[in-house]
């Protein structure tokens, strides 16, 4: 029998002011009915825990345990790309369960964690969010198939407050936040975050960490999983966040908080960082602090996630001081990131051995199961998916099909994110043409102080084949909902900046950064792209008759010349306005001078609502119009 963590939750708040009493009774069920409870951290409200009735174990006994990690999922429940409108079987929850249910039965002894960034991501999860809002009575489609599949904890991720603590307190039932959301349907089991806290009274947003009770071939195990988001959330959705919660570093909060578990009974501790790794100087901003977590004593594992990788696989992190991209280890500590969208799931097997007193790893090892393998012919074949899944996601998969299937105008070109990198435009001029049109009418009602500036606009081509995840490709003809998805792959909300012309160049160099430096003396191929350089990164700024080239045989921050606004030199000093996003506003991709003391307007409309509205209104895209502003080129 099972004590859900929402009971417990709930009722300690209740009984607040009579603890003794509160654990007397907890303790009293527990003894007459074999209760397993699950003790949440941070606060002495939040600790419960079975007390151990087994003989104590002869010294050398060994127990084998799995810890079994999803990441990134963006609510890619099921394997179907709603761009496409089509299946897709390299990605999804539900083939990823049947990797699950492999490894659990492989042994029995396995925990099932989730990394963060679960809640959004597809067309699915903005539908239950903006289109139609869940109610309180209500699951998420996410969380219907993670309470299946019956997930032990799940530590909250970035992506989570991309559409507020409102709607992110009541899909998680989080009455930490509000009261009014304790009795609202969501997850079966507890969200954590270490390093993120309330502005009005300094307590955690959520439990900082659980103290699993499990017993494990016989024996009594207390595993205790502590998670931490990345601090630029401050930043990435200061529109939502802003003056309501707060961040500490990650590296502050593990040293804070590990302690606290190993006094409170922890024999194993795993710390879901979401987050990659960086050997950039450690500071508490820093957003994938995973090898710098490694430092903290008392950690026996650690997954990791945000960057969409892998981890190990031979390949990613290569070259790292004290990283062992094969093994999968960092400076000792077993780690892995198990990928994204449900493509694999991580696995950490330990064993540990009671030496007399304590339950310590003997043995570690790290490894990726992926939901795809190739057959003898070379052929990729997927892992068979959880049928119940689909049955139990259904009505909430067809209202979104019906959804991004509502056509919206019509276009005489193919929109298409190939070659972006070489100066093509489809893609990034269509989103700063409607970004134009939206800010300059704002600015004629409503900043007629600003009415002398020039507008740009800032876009990347978002779908850029990062890990074959393919291109953007809205071929002639009708443009749908589906298709601005495709588009603009993030609920962002627009923003503007006042900046002037040096910032303008700033923004193109760091942006220039997508390119390698290429020696004109060498004969031999080389590669242009850098790989590591996301191309949501790569913004091309249109728009007031703006012009530049990119000159790549140069090193960064030195490669932006000729720039000009109608064919005259852009001067350092002249204000313009940028059109942009709340990501890129506030900080997000590290572009120099942006860090949200700029802005001048917060747009409550999301980006692709306005590029919607924008095609609503034109009916009709022309690659004369909308596609043909090839403002810039590489130095020949």
């Amino acid at each position: 029998m099972m004590v859900s963590m929402t009971f417990i939750q709930g009722n300690m708040m209740m009984f607040a002011d009579s603890k003794p009493r509160f654990s007397a009774l907890i303790l009293a069920l527990a003894t007459t009915f074999g209760l397993t409870l699950s003790g949440c951290g941070g606060d002495s409200d939040h600790t419960a825990s079975t007390p151990s009735s087994a003989a104590t174990p002869a010294v050398g006994t060994t127990v084998s345990i799995a810890l079994a990690e999803t990441t990134d999922l963006h609510s890619n429940i099921l394997s179907y790309d709603y761009f496409k409108t089509a299946a897709d079987s390299t990605l999804g929850l539900e083939r990823a369960a049947t990797v699950i249910a492999q490894i659990r039965e492989e042994n029995p002894n396995t925990l099932l964690l989730d990394n963060g960034d679960s809640i959004q991501g597809t067309t699915l999860a903005d539908y239950q969010a903006t289109v139609k809002p869940l109610a309180c009575t209500e699951t998420l489609a996410q969380f219907k198939a993670m309470n299946y599949l019956k997930y032990d904890v799940m530590a909250a991720g970035n992506h989570e407050f991309n559409y507020g603590l409102e709607f992110l307190s009541q899909v998680t039932h989080n009455d930490r936040w509000d009261t009014k959301y304790k009795d609202c349907k969501g997850p079966e089991f507890p969200i954590i975050s270490a390093n993120v806290y309330k502005a009005a009274d300094n307590q955690p947003l959520y439990s900082p960490y659980v103290i699993l009770d499990r017993t494990f071939s016989g024996q009594k195990i207390k595993v205790g999983v502590i998670g931490f988001v990345p601090p630029p959330i401050m930043q990435w959705d200061k529109k939502w966040l802003d003056g309501k919660v707060y961040v500490e570093g990650v590296k502050e909060s593990a040293s804070k908080y590990v302690p606290e578990m190993r006094a409170k009974g922890a024999d194993i501790v795993v710390a879901l960082v979401h987050g990659g790794i960086s050997t950039l100087p450690y500071s508490p901003t820093l957003e994938n602090a995973a090898y710098y977590v490694a430092d903290v004593p008392g950690i026996d594992a650690m997954f990791m996630g945000h960057e969409h990788n892998f981890f190990p696989n031979g390949k990613a992190y290569a070259g790292i001081d004290a990283v062992d991209n094969v093994k999968g280890t960092i400076k000792g500590v077993p780690a892995v990131m198990g990928g994204f969208w449900g493509n694999g799931v991580g696995l950490i097997k330990l064993d540990i051995t009671w030496d007399g007193s304590h339950w310590k790893v003997a043995k570690a090892t790290s490894e990726l199961r992926s939901i795809n393998s190739k057959d003898d012919s070379g052929k990729t074949v997927a892992v068979a998916a959880d049928a119940k899944i689909a049955e139990l996601v259904s009505a909430e998969h067809d209202a979104t099909i019906a959804y991004v299937n509502t056509p919206v105008g019509q276009s005489d070109y193919r929109i298409t994110s190939q070659f972006s990198q070489t100066g093509s435009v489809s893609v990034v001029q269509l989103i700063n043409d409607a970004q134009i049109d939206y800010m300059t009418d704002y600015v004629a009602k409503n900043l007629p102080q600003y009415a002398d500036l020039p507008i740009l606009s800032a876009a990347a081509p978002f779908k850029m084949n990062s890990n074959n995840t393919g291109y953007t490709d809205i071929p002639a003809g009708g443009v749908a909902i589906k298709n601005i998805a495709d588009l603009y792959l993030y609920p962002n909300t627009l923003q503007a900046v006042k900046i002037n012309g040096a910032n303008v160049k700033a923004w193109l160099e760091r942006s220039a950064e997508y390119f390698n430096q290429i020696d004109p003396t060498k004969t031999d191929d080389q590669q242009l792209i850098n790989a590591s350089f996301p191309s949501y990164n790569f913004d091309v700024l249109q728009g007031a008759g703006l012009t530049y080239q990119i000159d790549v045989t140069q090193p960064t921050g030195s490669r932006i010349v000729n720039l000009k606004i109608d064919g005259t030199p852009l001067d350092v000093s002249r204000q313009v306005i940028v059109v942009t996003n709340n990501y890129r506003a506030s900080g997000g991709g590290g572009f120099p001078g942006l860090d949200g003391s700029n802005t001048i307007y917060e747009s409550p409309d999301t980006n692709r609502d306005i590029i919607v509205d924008y095609i609503k209104r034109k009916q009709q895209l022309t690659r004369q119009l909308n596609a043909s502003n090839r403002n810039w080129i590489f130095v020949k």
